[in-house]
Protein backbone atom coordinates (compact mmCIF):
# COMPACT_ATOMS: atom_id res chain seq x y z
CA UNK A 1 0.00 0.00 0.00
CA UNK A 2 2.43 3.12 0.49
CA UNK A 3 1.57 6.81 -0.61
CA UNK A 4 2.04 7.05 -4.42
CA UNK A 5 1.31 9.79 -5.98
CA UNK A 6 -1.65 9.76 -8.04
CA UNK A 7 -1.52 8.03 -10.96
CA UNK A 8 -3.65 5.42 -12.88
CA UNK A 9 -2.59 2.70 -10.91
CA UNK A 10 -3.30 -0.85 -12.00
CA UNK A 11 -1.43 -2.92 -9.40
CA UNK A 12 -1.94 -5.65 -10.60
CA UNK A 13 -1.28 -6.53 -13.83
CA UNK A 14 2.26 -6.46 -12.48
CA UNK A 15 1.37 -8.44 -9.37
CA UNK A 16 -1.20 -10.71 -11.31
CA UNK A 17 0.29 -14.07 -11.70
CA UNK A 18 0.31 -17.53 -11.52
CA UNK A 19 0.58 -21.12 -12.90
CA UNK A 20 0.01 -24.38 -13.47
CA UNK A 21 0.10 -28.01 -13.68
CA UNK A 22 3.79 -29.12 -14.29
CA UNK A 23 6.30 -31.46 -12.02
CA UNK A 24 9.25 -28.55 -11.48
CA UNK A 25 11.88 -31.47 -12.22
CA UNK A 26 11.06 -31.79 -15.85
CA UNK A 27 8.99 -28.69 -16.16
CA UNK A 28 6.66 -30.10 -18.25
CA UNK A 29 2.97 -29.47 -18.03
CA UNK A 30 0.59 -32.31 -17.78
CA UNK A 31 -2.12 -32.24 -20.78
CA UNK A 32 -4.77 -29.95 -20.02
CA UNK A 33 -7.33 -32.55 -21.32
CA UNK A 34 -6.04 -34.79 -19.00
CA UNK A 35 -6.37 -33.00 -15.97
CA UNK A 36 -7.84 -35.26 -13.03
CA UNK A 37 -11.79 -35.22 -12.10
CA UNK A 38 -11.03 -33.16 -8.89
CA UNK A 39 -9.28 -30.35 -10.82
CA UNK A 40 -11.76 -30.13 -13.40
CA UNK A 41 -14.49 -29.70 -10.67
CA UNK A 42 -12.53 -26.79 -9.62
CA UNK A 43 -13.75 -24.42 -12.53
CA UNK A 44 -17.04 -26.44 -13.86
CA UNK A 45 -18.79 -27.01 -10.32
CA UNK A 46 -19.54 -24.11 -7.64
CA UNK A 47 -16.77 -23.70 -5.33
CA UNK A 48 -17.02 -24.89 -1.33
CA UNK A 49 -18.31 -22.02 1.31
CA UNK A 50 -14.83 -20.02 2.06
CA UNK A 51 -13.91 -20.70 5.54
CA UNK A 52 -14.64 -18.09 8.45
CA UNK A 53 -10.57 -17.56 8.22
CA UNK A 54 -10.70 -16.64 4.98
CA UNK A 55 -13.49 -14.35 5.66
CA UNK A 56 -11.55 -12.47 8.15
CA UNK A 57 -8.32 -12.24 6.08
CA UNK A 58 -10.95 -10.70 3.51
CA UNK A 59 -12.06 -8.09 5.83
CA UNK A 60 -8.54 -7.36 6.51
CA UNK A 61 -8.09 -7.12 2.61
CA UNK A 62 -11.23 -4.46 2.74
CA UNK A 63 -9.47 -2.39 5.29
CA UNK A 64 -6.24 -1.90 4.47
CA UNK A 65 -6.81 -1.82 0.52
CA UNK A 66 -9.05 1.46 1.66
CA UNK A 67 -6.66 2.47 3.87
CA UNK A 68 -4.43 2.60 1.20
CA UNK A 69 -6.66 4.34 -1.90
CA UNK A 70 -7.77 7.15 1.05
CA UNK A 71 -4.08 7.74 1.27
CA UNK A 72 -3.50 7.34 -2.03
CA UNK A 73 -5.28 10.60 -2.66
CA UNK A 74 -4.67 12.83 0.54
CA UNK A 75 -1.18 12.37 1.12
CA UNK A 76 0.16 14.24 -2.51
CA UNK A 77 -2.97 16.81 -1.94
CA UNK A 78 -1.69 17.77 1.04
CA UNK A 79 1.43 18.29 -0.45
CA UNK A 80 0.43 20.73 -2.96
CA UNK A 81 -2.00 22.68 -1.00
CA UNK A 82 0.11 22.85 2.29
CA UNK A 83 3.47 22.91 0.76
CA UNK A 84 3.11 23.88 -2.79
CA UNK A 85 4.50 20.75 -4.21
CA UNK A 86 4.94 21.04 -7.53
CA UNK A 87 5.72 17.55 -9.98
CA UNK A 88 9.24 17.52 -8.94
CA UNK A 89 8.12 17.29 -5.14
CA UNK A 90 5.40 14.78 -5.99
CA UNK A 91 8.16 12.65 -8.18
CA UNK A 92 10.48 12.57 -4.93
CA UNK A 93 7.41 10.89 -3.06
CA UNK A 94 6.32 8.56 -5.33
CA UNK A 95 10.09 7.61 -5.73
CA UNK A 96 10.10 7.20 -1.87
CA UNK A 97 7.44 4.94 -1.94
CA UNK A 98 8.33 2.74 -4.88
CA UNK A 99 11.95 2.19 -3.86
CA UNK A 100 10.93 -0.65 -1.08
CA UNK A 101 9.36 -2.62 -3.46
CA UNK A 102 12.22 -3.04 -5.50
CA UNK A 103 14.70 -2.99 -2.13
CA UNK A 104 12.42 -5.02 -0.05
CA UNK A 105 10.61 -7.62 -1.79
CA UNK A 106 12.94 -10.41 -2.82
CA UNK A 107 14.37 -10.50 1.12
CA UNK A 108 10.96 -10.14 2.26
CA UNK A 109 9.65 -12.67 0.18
CA UNK A 110 12.66 -15.24 1.22
CA UNK A 111 11.08 -14.24 4.66
CA UNK A 112 7.56 -14.99 4.10
CA UNK A 113 8.61 -19.00 3.31
CA UNK A 114 10.88 -19.08 6.25
CA UNK A 115 8.30 -17.53 9.23
CA UNK A 116 4.43 -17.58 9.41
CA UNK A 117 2.86 -15.60 7.00
CA UNK A 118 0.05 -14.50 8.78
CA UNK A 119 2.79 -12.68 11.61
CA UNK A 120 4.84 -11.26 8.57
CA UNK A 121 1.53 -9.61 7.66
CA UNK A 122 0.72 -8.45 10.64
CA UNK A 123 4.56 -6.33 11.58
CA UNK A 124 3.94 -5.47 7.72
CA UNK A 125 0.01 -3.98 8.39
CA UNK A 126 1.47 -2.52 11.99
CA UNK A 127 4.31 -0.90 10.35
CA UNK A 128 1.88 0.54 7.81
CA UNK A 129 -0.64 2.02 10.70
CA UNK A 130 1.93 3.56 12.82
CA UNK A 131 3.13 5.51 9.86
CA UNK A 132 -0.24 6.55 9.27
CA UNK A 133 -0.67 7.62 12.79
CA UNK A 134 2.76 9.37 13.03
CA UNK A 135 1.24 11.66 9.56
CA UNK A 136 -1.88 12.44 11.68
CA UNK A 137 0.46 13.49 14.93
CA UNK A 138 2.89 16.12 12.62
CA UNK A 139 -0.63 16.94 10.90
CA UNK A 140 -2.24 18.02 13.66
CA UNK A 141 0.89 19.74 15.70
CA UNK A 142 1.61 21.66 12.53
CA UNK A 143 5.11 19.89 12.09
CA UNK A 144 4.68 17.98 8.69
CA UNK A 145 6.63 18.67 6.20
CA UNK A 146 7.72 17.19 2.45
CA UNK A 147 10.86 15.58 4.38
CA UNK A 148 8.55 13.65 6.95
CA UNK A 149 6.08 12.80 3.84
CA UNK A 150 8.94 10.81 2.18
CA UNK A 151 9.88 8.99 5.23
CA UNK A 152 6.93 7.74 6.37
CA UNK A 153 5.76 7.01 3.17
CA UNK A 154 8.85 4.65 2.46
CA UNK A 155 7.57 3.34 6.01
CA UNK A 156 4.64 3.02 5.06
CA UNK A 157 5.93 1.28 1.71
CA UNK A 158 7.47 -1.26 3.70
CA UNK A 159 4.76 -2.81 5.21
CA UNK A 160 2.67 -2.79 1.69
CA UNK A 161 5.35 -4.96 0.59
CA UNK A 162 5.54 -7.55 3.28
CA UNK A 163 1.97 -7.49 3.23
CA UNK A 164 2.13 -7.68 -0.65
CA UNK A 165 4.33 -10.76 -0.97
CA UNK A 166 2.70 -13.02 2.29
CA UNK A 167 -0.89 -12.50 1.27
CA UNK A 168 -0.91 -14.15 -1.90
CA UNK A 169 1.07 -17.77 -0.22
CA UNK A 170 -1.05 -17.40 2.72
CA UNK A 171 -4.66 -17.79 0.90
CA UNK A 172 -3.79 -21.37 -0.02
CA UNK A 173 -3.14 -22.86 3.10
CA UNK A 174 -6.57 -21.18 4.00
CA UNK A 175 -8.89 -22.36 1.39
CA UNK A 176 -9.43 -25.82 -0.21
CA UNK A 177 -7.81 -25.79 -4.19
CA UNK A 178 -11.21 -26.10 -5.74
CA UNK A 179 -11.98 -22.60 -4.02
CA UNK A 180 -8.77 -20.58 -4.60
CA UNK A 181 -10.17 -18.55 -7.96
CA UNK A 182 -13.58 -17.74 -6.05
CA UNK A 183 -11.31 -16.60 -3.14
CA UNK A 184 -8.64 -14.55 -5.48
CA UNK A 185 -11.87 -12.97 -6.97
CA UNK A 186 -13.59 -11.86 -3.64
CA UNK A 187 -10.13 -9.83 -2.62
CA UNK A 188 -10.04 -8.47 -5.95
CA UNK A 189 -13.76 -7.31 -5.22
CA UNK A 190 -12.47 -5.63 -2.16
CA UNK A 191 -9.56 -3.99 -3.76
CA UNK A 192 -11.62 -2.82 -7.06
CA UNK A 193 -14.09 -0.94 -4.42
CA UNK A 194 -11.44 0.37 -2.68
CA UNK A 195 -10.11 1.75 -5.49
CA UNK A 196 -13.28 3.16 -6.96
CA UNK A 197 -14.29 4.73 -3.90
CA UNK A 198 -11.25 5.74 -1.79
CA UNK A 199 -9.56 8.35 -3.82
CA UNK A 200 -12.44 10.41 -4.13
CA UNK A 201 -13.18 9.91 -0.55
CA UNK A 202 -9.70 11.08 0.46
CA UNK A 203 -9.83 13.70 -1.64
CA UNK A 204 -13.56 15.30 -0.94
CA UNK A 205 -11.90 14.90 3.08
CA UNK A 206 -9.07 16.77 2.53
CA UNK A 207 -11.09 19.27 0.59
CA UNK A 208 -13.76 19.23 3.64
CA UNK A 209 -12.40 18.90 6.59
CA UNK A 210 -8.73 18.83 6.47
CA UNK A 211 -5.72 16.42 5.60
CA UNK A 212 -5.45 15.24 9.33
CA UNK A 213 -9.32 13.94 9.05
CA UNK A 214 -8.38 11.74 5.84
CA UNK A 215 -5.08 10.38 7.58
CA UNK A 216 -6.58 9.55 10.66
CA UNK A 217 -9.46 7.88 8.61
CA UNK A 218 -6.63 5.74 7.20
CA UNK A 219 -4.95 5.06 10.08
CA UNK A 220 -8.54 3.89 11.32
CA UNK A 221 -8.46 1.36 8.76
CA UNK A 222 -5.01 -0.05 9.05
CA UNK A 223 -6.22 -0.62 12.55
CA UNK A 224 -9.24 -2.14 11.36
CA UNK A 225 -7.17 -4.17 9.38
CA UNK A 226 -4.77 -5.38 12.22
CA UNK A 227 -7.44 -6.82 13.91
CA UNK A 228 -9.04 -8.82 11.58
CA UNK A 229 -5.76 -10.22 10.57
CA UNK A 230 -4.96 -10.99 14.25
CA UNK A 231 -7.67 -13.17 14.32
CA UNK A 232 -6.50 -15.70 11.35
CA UNK A 233 -5.13 -18.85 12.24
CA UNK A 234 -2.90 -19.72 10.07
CA UNK A 235 -2.01 -24.13 9.09
CA UNK A 236 0.94 -24.92 10.61
CA UNK A 237 3.52 -25.94 7.66
CA UNK A 238 6.39 -27.96 7.77
CA UNK A 239 9.84 -25.06 7.72
CA UNK A 240 12.24 -26.05 5.55
CA UNK A 241 15.58 -26.65 5.45
CA UNK A 242 17.86 -23.54 6.32
CA UNK A 243 19.52 -22.55 3.20
CA UNK A 244 21.36 -19.63 1.85
CA UNK A 245 19.23 -16.95 0.81
CA UNK A 246 20.94 -16.86 -2.78
CA UNK A 247 19.93 -20.66 -3.24
CA UNK A 248 16.42 -20.13 -2.33
CA UNK A 249 16.22 -17.04 -4.53
CA UNK A 250 18.17 -19.04 -7.49
CA UNK A 251 15.41 -22.04 -7.04
CA UNK A 252 12.36 -19.48 -7.05
CA UNK A 253 14.04 -17.88 -10.44
CA UNK A 254 14.24 -21.26 -12.06
CA UNK A 255 11.21 -22.12 -11.22
CA UNK A 256 9.56 -18.89 -13.15
CA UNK A 257 11.71 -18.55 -16.06
CA UNK A 258 11.65 -22.06 -16.51
CA UNK A 259 8.30 -23.06 -15.96
CA UNK A 260 6.45 -23.59 -19.82
CA UNK A 261 3.03 -21.57 -17.85
CA UNK A 262 4.56 -19.44 -15.32
CA UNK A 263 7.08 -17.73 -17.64
CA UNK A 264 4.22 -16.47 -20.22
CA UNK A 265 2.63 -15.01 -16.99
CA UNK A 266 5.27 -13.47 -15.85
CA UNK A 267 6.27 -11.85 -19.22
CA UNK A 268 2.84 -11.02 -20.27
CA UNK A 269 2.58 -9.06 -16.68
CA UNK A 270 5.89 -7.52 -17.40
CA UNK A 271 4.86 -6.38 -21.16
CA UNK A 272 1.30 -5.04 -20.42
CA UNK A 273 2.95 -2.77 -17.24
CA UNK A 274 5.10 -1.47 -19.78
CA UNK A 275 2.18 -0.06 -22.02
CA UNK A 276 0.14 1.18 -19.41
CA UNK A 277 2.81 2.84 -18.08
CA UNK A 278 3.51 4.62 -21.67
CA UNK A 279 -0.24 5.20 -22.11
CA UNK A 280 -0.10 6.64 -18.33
CA UNK A 281 2.58 9.24 -19.08
CA UNK A 282 0.91 10.74 -22.19
CA UNK A 283 -3.02 10.40 -21.41
CA UNK A 284 -3.70 13.57 -18.99
CA UNK A 285 -1.85 15.83 -21.23
CA UNK A 286 -3.62 14.45 -24.18
CA UNK A 287 -6.98 14.33 -22.78
CA UNK A 288 -6.76 18.21 -21.61
CA UNK A 289 -5.23 19.42 -25.18
CA UNK A 290 -6.76 16.86 -27.95
CA UNK A 291 -9.29 15.68 -26.30
CA UNK A 292 -10.57 19.15 -24.77
CA UNK A 293 -11.26 17.29 -21.56
CA UNK A 294 -11.15 20.02 -18.16
CA UNK A 295 -9.98 18.61 -14.90
CA UNK A 296 -13.68 17.17 -14.27
CA UNK A 297 -13.58 15.05 -17.30
CA UNK A 298 -10.39 13.54 -17.06
CA UNK A 299 -11.43 12.76 -13.44
CA UNK A 300 -14.80 10.92 -15.06
CA UNK A 301 -12.62 9.35 -17.37
CA UNK A 302 -10.25 7.95 -15.10
CA UNK A 303 -13.29 6.74 -13.01
CA UNK A 304 -14.18 4.72 -15.15
CA UNK A 305 -11.24 2.32 -14.27
CA UNK A 306 -12.59 1.59 -11.01
CA UNK A 307 -16.33 0.81 -12.17
CA UNK A 308 -14.92 -1.62 -14.56
CA UNK A 309 -12.71 -3.38 -11.87
CA UNK A 310 -15.91 -3.82 -9.80
CA UNK A 311 -17.57 -4.95 -12.82
CA UNK A 312 -14.63 -7.81 -13.86
CA UNK A 313 -14.49 -8.87 -9.99
CA UNK A 314 -18.66 -9.54 -9.94
CA UNK A 315 -18.35 -11.19 -13.77
CA UNK A 316 -15.63 -13.11 -12.81
CA UNK A 317 -16.85 -16.12 -11.50
CA UNK A 318 -19.15 -16.39 -13.90
CA UNK A 319 -16.62 -16.30 -16.85
CA UNK A 320 -14.48 -18.69 -15.60
CA UNK A 321 -17.08 -21.26 -14.73
CA UNK A 322 -18.36 -20.75 -17.99
CA UNK A 323 -14.94 -20.69 -20.13
CA UNK A 324 -12.34 -23.13 -20.52
CA UNK A 325 -9.17 -22.01 -18.10
CA UNK A 326 -6.88 -21.34 -20.59
CA UNK A 327 -9.72 -19.19 -22.53
CA UNK A 328 -10.49 -17.02 -19.03
CA UNK A 329 -6.84 -15.99 -18.63
CA UNK A 330 -6.68 -14.73 -21.71
CA UNK A 331 -9.08 -12.44 -21.57
CA UNK A 332 -7.30 -9.95 -19.90
CA UNK A 333 -5.10 -9.58 -22.38
CA UNK A 334 -7.66 -9.47 -25.52
CA UNK A 335 -9.60 -6.95 -23.22
CA UNK A 336 -6.36 -4.52 -22.88
CA UNK A 337 -6.30 -4.65 -26.76
CA UNK A 338 -9.48 -3.82 -27.56
CA UNK A 339 -9.13 -0.90 -24.58
CA UNK A 340 -6.20 0.32 -26.26
CA UNK A 341 -7.86 0.49 -29.79
CA UNK A 342 -10.82 2.33 -28.54
CA UNK A 343 -8.22 4.77 -27.39
CA UNK A 344 -6.60 5.19 -30.46
CA UNK A 345 -10.06 5.60 -32.20
CA UNK A 346 -9.79 8.69 -30.38
CA UNK A 347 -7.32 9.94 -32.58
CA UNK A 348 -9.70 10.01 -35.61
CA UNK A 349 -13.02 10.93 -33.48
CA UNK A 350 -12.07 13.24 -30.20
CA UNK A 351 -14.42 12.18 -27.40
CA UNK A 352 -14.33 11.95 -23.76
CA UNK A 353 -16.85 9.15 -24.16
CA UNK A 354 -14.67 7.01 -25.70
CA UNK A 355 -11.94 7.87 -23.79
CA UNK A 356 -14.15 6.43 -20.44
CA UNK A 357 -14.97 3.46 -22.31
CA UNK A 358 -11.32 2.54 -22.99
CA UNK A 359 -10.78 2.98 -19.42
CA UNK A 360 -13.91 0.99 -18.66
CA UNK A 361 -12.38 -2.25 -20.60
CA UNK A 362 -8.79 -1.70 -18.88
CA UNK A 363 -10.69 -2.05 -15.52
CA UNK A 364 -13.19 -4.26 -16.75
CA UNK A 365 -10.70 -7.46 -18.33
CA UNK A 366 -7.67 -7.21 -16.64
CA UNK A 367 -9.31 -7.96 -13.43
CA UNK A 368 -9.60 -11.13 -14.89
CA UNK A 369 -6.54 -11.47 -15.74
CA UNK A 370 -5.33 -10.49 -12.03
CA UNK A 371 -7.77 -13.56 -10.43
CA UNK A 372 -7.26 -16.43 -13.07
CA UNK A 373 -3.20 -15.89 -12.87
CA UNK A 374 -2.96 -15.32 -9.44
CA UNK A 375 -4.79 -18.55 -9.01
CA UNK A 376 -2.83 -20.73 -11.54
CA UNK A 377 0.23 -19.90 -9.72
CA UNK A 378 -0.80 -20.58 -6.48
CA UNK A 379 -1.67 -24.10 -8.26
CA UNK A 380 1.53 -24.41 -9.78
CA UNK A 381 4.26 -23.29 -7.24
CA UNK A 382 5.14 -25.16 -4.30
CA UNK A 383 3.30 -24.18 -0.87
CA UNK A 384 7.11 -23.87 0.28
CA UNK A 385 7.95 -21.60 -2.46
CA UNK A 386 5.11 -19.06 -2.67
CA UNK A 387 6.58 -15.89 -1.00
CA UNK A 388 9.26 -15.67 -2.85
CA UNK A 389 8.06 -16.38 -6.26
CA UNK A 390 5.47 -13.64 -5.04
CA UNK A 391 8.13 -10.82 -4.70
CA UNK A 392 9.90 -12.35 -8.20
CA UNK A 393 6.64 -11.06 -9.61
CA UNK A 394 6.37 -8.07 -7.49
CA UNK A 395 9.85 -7.18 -8.04
CA UNK A 396 10.55 -7.56 -11.86
CA UNK A 397 6.82 -5.75 -12.40
CA UNK A 398 7.37 -2.59 -10.41
CA UNK A 399 10.95 -2.37 -12.01
CA UNK A 400 8.81 -2.59 -15.46
CA UNK A 401 6.83 0.45 -14.48
CA UNK A 402 9.31 3.40 -14.49
CA UNK A 403 10.81 2.14 -17.40
CA UNK A 404 7.32 2.09 -19.08
CA UNK A 405 6.91 5.88 -17.64
CA UNK A 406 10.36 6.70 -18.65
CA UNK A 407 9.80 5.06 -22.04
CA UNK A 408 6.30 7.47 -22.78
CA UNK A 409 8.21 10.56 -21.59
CA UNK A 410 10.87 10.38 -23.93
CA UNK A 411 8.42 9.47 -27.01
CA UNK A 412 5.82 12.01 -26.06
CA UNK A 413 8.53 14.81 -25.78
CA UNK A 414 9.86 13.77 -29.01
CA UNK A 415 7.00 13.16 -31.31
CA UNK A 416 4.19 13.54 -29.44
CA UNK A 417 1.04 11.57 -27.03
CA UNK A 418 -0.63 10.22 -30.53
CA UNK A 419 3.58 8.40 -31.02
CA UNK A 420 2.66 7.02 -27.12
CA UNK A 421 -1.20 5.70 -27.64
CA UNK A 422 0.48 3.77 -31.10
CA UNK A 423 3.26 2.61 -28.62
CA UNK A 424 1.19 1.33 -26.25
CA UNK A 425 -1.41 -0.33 -28.34
CA UNK A 426 1.55 -2.04 -30.06
CA UNK A 427 2.77 -3.16 -26.28
CA UNK A 428 -0.54 -4.45 -25.71
CA UNK A 429 -0.70 -6.28 -28.88
CA UNK A 430 2.99 -8.13 -27.83
CA UNK A 431 1.43 -9.23 -24.04
CA UNK A 432 -1.71 -10.68 -25.79
CA UNK A 433 0.54 -12.53 -28.46
CA UNK A 434 2.57 -13.49 -25.79
CA UNK A 435 -0.29 -15.23 -23.77
CA UNK A 436 -1.94 -17.15 -26.67
CA UNK A 437 1.48 -18.49 -27.97
CA UNK A 438 1.70 -20.40 -25.10
CA UNK A 439 0.73 -23.33 -23.74
CA UNK A 440 -1.51 -21.31 -21.31
CA UNK A 441 -4.15 -21.26 -24.43
CA UNK A 442 -4.47 -25.34 -24.23
CA UNK A 443 -5.49 -25.37 -20.61
CA UNK A 444 -9.26 -26.96 -20.41
CA UNK A 445 -9.58 -26.49 -16.20
CA UNK A 446 -6.89 -25.64 -13.85
CA UNK A 447 -3.70 -28.14 -13.46
CA UNK A 448 -2.60 -30.27 -10.98
CA UNK A 449 -2.10 -28.22 -7.71
CA UNK A 450 1.96 -28.52 -6.98
CA UNK A 451 2.69 -30.07 -3.39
Amino acid sequence: MGWPAPQIRRSECGECASAGPASIAGMHPAPASSSPTATAAATTMPAPPLPRAFSRLAACNLAAQSAEQIALAAVPLFAVLAFQAGPGEVGLLSSAQTLPFLLLSIPLGLLADRWSRQRLMLWAEGLRALSLLALVWLAVQGHASLAWLAVLGFIGAVGTVGFSVAAPALVPSLVAPSALAAANGRLELARSLAFAAGPALGGALVGWAGASFAFALAAGLSLAAWIALAGVQEPARAQPPRRHPVTELKEGAALVLRHPLLRPVLLTAIVWNLAWFVLQAAYVPYAVTQLGLDGAGVGFTLATYGAGMVTGSLLAARAIRALPYGLAVLVGPFCSVAAMAVMCATLAWPSGVLAALSFFLFGLGPILWTITSTTLRQHLTPASMLGRVSAIFLTVNTGARPIGAALGGWVGAGWGAEACLWLALAGFLVQAAVCTLSPIRALKTLPTPEA
